[in-house]
Parts: structure tokens; C-alpha cells; sequence
């Protein structure tokens, strides 16, 4: 009987605490409050803004009203969308971060491989340049990148964005190109040897047996260029002169829409008054609309995460892997 109840009580304990190579209730179950903890400090200011986004103005003012409004309403984000002029500023967003990102991507993958795969001369100093092009503050650089785009007579466009990208200037390009580095370090050089006897070409081996080996690389590559670069305003607005609030025909984002949204929500006020129509509300946008236009600006992102995820935490995961 004795053995049968220690037998039951070390069982119950194992179960609880915990033995070699299994985990214990106690053990999973603080892992889930930590996980579920960390999760709702990330995900309560999302839930509070999407939440704030579908209120009248009733539900703001009334206290008593958090997390359930009284009456959903998306004239909020009607609102929103035509103070931030979103059919123009969401191409204009989509190409000054999609094109760069895809030009970045392309150059770092060239500069990785080739650092990785290739004996160049002065390699060490090569890559200790890059590191230090990275470690240098962009704002640096600020006055001659400025003077420089103003002698090319291309200030106030997205050519601004485009070109640098495309020469490997892009946003900070170093991290990338060490991400490919580290890639292209895993893949055996065997497999290099063996293509070169059967008659293949460099070019034929790196986007026949290079890239295919690395999508993860180019994916979280593509991707926090893709976000960086969607995320970017202050040279944005320098650069294509966001700040000009006035103009209607500057080049803007989304982003710069967001920046600037009430100066513009009271002038789309006084438009709209001045043409004798009733008054979007009131002369400063009330905390709905600006959550809606928030909403709105970091949508895009939410999507191509959600699409993009098993690449992204595949590629996190490879980048610290070294000596395979």
C-alpha cells in the first residue's frame, strides 16, 4: 500500500515539476502566462486603436464606454481616407517602398555572395566599410545627399528613394548584405565545384543554386526594407517635400499624411465649408479619426506580414546559425 501511494505521489510530481526530457504542468503553465503576458503588451495598443477607430463621437466622450462602443460606425475611416488622399498617396507609398526594397534586396545579394563565395582582395577592409556605413548616422550625410540630389535636378520625386537603393546606398544596406553573407556561407562549395564541371556559368550557378538556397535571406530582407522604407518620414518629407502642406500636387505618402494629419484635416473642414456642404465635423479631428488613418497607414504592413510569415521566423531563425 505504501509503495502504491509513493509510487502515485512521485507520478503526481513528475507531472507537476517535471523530469529529464519532459516539461511539468508547472513549468508549461508559466510559460503560457509569460507567452500570453508579453502578448497583450504588444497587442493592447493594436486592440485599443482598432477599437477607438469605430467610435462615434458619443462613445469618446462618454466614459463609461472602453472596449465596446455603443454603435460601430466607419465614417471614421471615410473620414480618414479622404483627408489622407489615399488613392494617390497608398501608389505613391507602395512604390517608393516596394521598388527600393526590390532593388536593395537584389544588390545585397550580389555583394553577399560575392564577399562570401570569392577571395577578393582587401576583403576584411571591405566588409569593416560596411559595418562602419552603418555605424555612421544617416543624418550625417544629410546636407550632402541634399546638395547632391538638388545638383541632379531630382529633389521632389521618388527618384530620391529609387536610385540610392539601386547603387547599394540604400537604407541601411549593410545589415543586409551580412544576412546574405551569412547564407551563402552555409551553402556547400561543393555543390559550386560541381556546377562549374558540368559546364555552368557563375551567373547560372548563383540563380541556379545560390538564390533557391537562400528565399529566406531575400525574404526578411525584402521585408524590413519593404517596412523601413514604408516607415520612413523624416528624409521622405525632406527629400520629396512633404512638408509643403498647401500643395496639392506634391509627391506624398501615407505616411507624411499621417504626420501632417491635422493641418490637413482642417483644411479639408474649411474646403468642404467654403463649398457651402455640411462640415465633415469638427474643425480638428476627434481621436477616432486619427486612429482610423493610423489604422489605415499600417494595414499594408499587417498583410504582407501575415503572407510572409513562415519565411520571415525561418529566415530570423537561419541568420544565427553559424559554423554549418
Amino acid at each position: 500500500m505504501k509503495k502504491e501511494l509513493a509510487g502515485h505521489y512521485f507520478s503526481w510530481r513528475a507531472r507537476l515539476v517535471g523530469r529529464p526530457g519532459h516539461r511539468g504542468w508547472l513549468f508549461k503553465a508559466m510559460i503560457y502566462v509569460l507567452l500570453i503576458s508579453i502578448g497583450f503588451v504588444y497587442l493592447y495598443p493594436v486592440l485599443s486603436m482598432f477599437v477607438t477607430s469605430l467610435m462615434g463621437l458619443p462613445d469618446l466622450l462618454d466614459a463609461a464606454v472602453k472596449w465596446v462602443p455603443t454603435a460601430v460606425t466607419f465614417d471614421n475611416y471615410r473620414e480618414a481616407l479622404d483627408v489622407m488622399r489615399v488613392k494617390e498617396t497608398l501608389i505613391n507609398s507602395i512604390v517608393g517602398a516596394l521598388i527600393p526594397a526590390l532593388a536593395q534586396t537584389g544588390v545585397c545579394a550580389l555583394t553577399g555572395y560575392g564577399l562570401a563565395r570569392y577571395q577578393v582582395p582587401f576583403k576584411k577592409l571591405i566588409i569593416a566599410l560596411l559595418i562602419v556605413t552603418f555605424v555612421v548616422p544617416p543624418y550625417v550625410l544629410l546636407v550632402p545627399n541634399y546638395v547632391m540630389f538638388s545638383d541632379y535636378g531630382i529633389l521632389g520625386t521618388l527618384k530620391t528613394l529609387i536610385y540610392p537603393a539601386m547603387l547599394g546606398q540604400g537604407t541601411k544596406s549593410a545589415i543586409f548584405v551580412l544576412i546574405f553573407m551569412q547564407f551563402f556561407r552555409q551553402t556547400p562549395l561543393s555543390l559550386d565545384e560541381a556546377a562549374r564541371v558540368d559546364g555552368a556559368s557563375e551567373a547560372r550557378i548563383f540563380f541556379g543554386i545560390a538564390v533557391p538556397l537562400a528565399v529566406p535571406a531575400f525574404i526578411i530582407s525584402f521585408l524590413f526594407s519593404f517596412v523601413w522604407y514604408w516607415n520612413e518620414t523624416y528624409f521622405t518629407a525632406l527629400y520629396l517635400n512633404g512638408n509643403n502642406i498647401g500643395d496639392t500636387t506634391r509627391v506624398s505618402t501615407m505616411l507624411l499624411e499621417l504626420q501632417n494629419f491635422d493641418a490637413m484635416y482642417k483644411q479639408r473642414v474649411q474646403q468642404v465649408a467654403s463649398w457651402g456642404a455640411s462640415v465633415m465635423g469638427e474643425s480638428v479631428a476627434n481621436e477616432a479619426i486619427k486612429m482610423a488613418a493610423t489604422v489605415i497607414t499600417i494595414l499594408p504592413l499587417l498583410i504582407l506580414y501575415f503572407c510572409l510569415q513562415k519565411y520571415f521566423v525561418e529566415g530570423i531563425d537561419r541568420t544565427g546559425i553559424t559554423g554549418e
